[in-house]
């Protein structure tokens, strides 16, 4: 009991957050949970928008909080990751069923699901050679194309009037996705050398 309790700080219970927000991101985007059947209103984007930024501004403070205090825990190495990827492909998922992300489009959303799955794998299988993999700059960048890409394609749902945001976040989609191919690809390189 005292072991659980040591490990539930404010950074782990921060990541542990972002993971209970996800279930609730998805409730406000399902478009039969509105009540209407059809598509989510603005009001249900809007709050979904919120929680979005929320469990961003989580994101960053939890590791931030962890490092400062120096209550940096192999549990907030363990669940960060996880809680990222589970954000990544629920909004993906969500955003495709709602018809936010349609036609082509899917494609680069698709490439980035890829991405977070291959990239999960290379890093258990290079942890287990003990084999360390910095984040580069790139994939820094790539990171916040694809948050921002999905937080306007979110926001673009409260304010459909607003047709520039759409595009605009469709296109941070596709920029996203290519530095996705691009990193991606910086982990399967450096993957292989290790699988002989």
């Amino acid at each position: 009991m005292v072991l659980a309790c040591a490990m539930l700080t404010l950074p782990n219970l921060l990541t542990l957050s972002r993971i209970v927000a996800v279930p609730v991101l998805a409730f406000l985007l399902w478009p039969s949970m509105t009540g209407s059947g059809a598509q989510p209103t603005s009001v249900d984007y809007g709050l979904a928008f919120a929680l979005y930024c929320l469990i961003g501004f989580t994101d960053y403070f939890d590791g931030y909080l962890a490092r400062a205090q120096g209550t940096v825990s192999k549990l907030g190495i363990f669940l960060d990751p996880i809680a990222d990827k589970i954000l990544v492909a629920a909004v993906i998922l969500l955003l495709v069923f709602t018809g936010d992300i349609a036609s082509w489009h899917v494609i680069a959303a698709l490439i980035i699901l890829v991405r977070e799955i291959t990239v999960s794998g290379l890093r258990e299988f290079l942890a287990g050679l003990q084999v360390s993999v910095p984040v580069t700059q790139l994939a820094k960048w790539k990171t916040a194309a694809q948050l921002f890409a999905f937080g306007g394609l979110i926001l673009s749902g409260a304010f459909p009037a607003i047709e520039w945001l759409k595009l605009a976040s469709l296109a941070l989609l596709w920029v996203a996705a290519i530095l996705t191919v691009i990193t991606g690809w910086d982990y399967l390189r450096v993957g292989l050398k290790h699988m002989d």
